[in-house]
């Protein structure tokens, strides 16, 4: 904490050495250097502990104390502490500036312009923070505003410290009532790597790695909140898909027409969901081609020949358990199917039809949050 460089015949003023204090900050050297040259003209040791901007380990135990009295604790100062200073924004006390010794007779003075300096290295760590958050924001933005090749999206990664070469996954999140500063800082914490942003009330986020470590974060962001994630896309420049996917997805979960647990993981609805990202006309268009006809009967005559359908093909097929669960005579079931048969043109007693089918009330269940009410 001491400088090797011998003092001059007269010491500067301590507006000098805030001066030279304030370069050590711009040249981006520090708390340390800050207190080394605090110590070197306050004829003691000076430590400065600012918790917001990490503590070196040699000044452990003064966070500690300092942590303590901020919080209003009762704690027995350290003995080494001959005086401190508080550190102080806005009324605010942030720190404290601790001279470790009696030192020379103005080393007070030297003390307090540290502690200026220090809310100079905290606003310019900050300055620091919000350009990084806004080239994230800016990236998020961009990527749904448009494509993005490859090398706009590495190189603006890059410039973040984020490797996006592998793709990522996209994740899409509502924080209902609540500020969506609370999902980033879930997000920083849990996935430093990840790249995020609150764009139109929602926050979306391009996770780097596999699908299980989104699926933690996303099962982290859940006790707050409802989410969305995507399928993983190995291209940079198709993680504006990867957002519109995580989107769909929150869209369709929102809407109360989500799969039941587990089924979003993979196979069909994993599949329509990427092709509705990219293909929109291709989803719907199956969906008119399949099951929509029987959509708009039941909603014209209130009958119920989509959930009848939809219980037909979960009970294996069964027409005594169908008829069982939808409370209705084998007859009635019987010829509820037969009707399906007629409006659709597909025979839900053969199995390549009921393929169909299946994959038709799935394309409902992700399309039905877009259809007009």
């Amino acid at each position: 904490m001491s400088d090797s460089q011998p003092l001059p015949r007269t010491l500067p003023s301590p507006r000098g050495a805030h001066l030279e204090m304030v370069g050590a900050v711009l040249a981006g050297q520090g708390l340390e250097r800050i207190a080394e040259i605090a110590s070197r003209y306050a004829g003691a040791p000076v430590a400065v502990v600012l918790p917001r901007l990490g503590t070196p380990a040699a000044w452990a135990a003064y966070e500690r104390y300092v942590e303590a009295r901020l919080s209003g604790k009762s704690v027995e100062r350290p003995p080494e502490i001959a005086a401190e200073l508080p550190i102080v924004s806005g009324g605010r006390e942030l720190g404290r500036v601790l001279l470790l010794g009696v030192g020379r007779p103005d080393a007070g003075e030297y003390a307090q312009v540290a502690a200026l300096a220090a809310l100079t290295a905290l606003a310019v760590e900050e300055a620091h923070a919000e350009a990084e958050r806004s080239l994230r924001g800016s990236l998020i933005e961009q990527l749904l505003e448009g494509e993005l090749g490859d090398e706009d999206v590495l190189r603006r990664g890059r410039r973040l410290g984020v490797d996006l070469s592998g793709g990522a996954v996209g994740l899409c999140a509502d924080p209902g009532d609540r500020a969506p500063g609370r999902l980033l800082a879930v997000i920083a914490a849990e996935a430093p790597d990840a790249v995020a942003d609150a764009v139109g009330g929602r926050v979306y986020a391009l996770v780097p790695g596999g699908m299980e470590e989104a699926r933690a974060l996303a099962a982290r962001l859940g006790r707050q909140a409802k989410v969305g994630l995507s399928s993983r896309y190995s291209s940079p420049s198709a993680l504006r898909r990867a957002l519109e996917e995580a989107e769909l997805v929150l869209d369709v979960r929102s809407a109360g027409a989500e799969p039941r647990e587990g089924e979003m993981d993979g196979g069909a609805y994993r599949l329509l969901f990427r092709v509705l990202a990219s293909h929109p006309e291709e989803v719907r268009s199956f969906y008119e081609d399949t099951v929509a006809p029987i959509v708009r009967y039941d909603e014209t005559y209130s009958t119920d020949l989509t959930g009848t359908l939809v219980s037909y093909l979960a009970n294996d097929c069964s027409i005594k358990a169908t008829a069982a669960a939808v409370h209705a005579h084998r007859h009635t079931v019987g010829y509820r199917l037969e009707r399906v048969r007629e409006l659709t043109g597909l025979d839900p007693y053969k199995s390549e039809d009921r393929e169909r089918l299946g994959l038709g009330l799935k394309a409902l269940r992700i399309v039905q949050p877009l259809l007009p009410r």
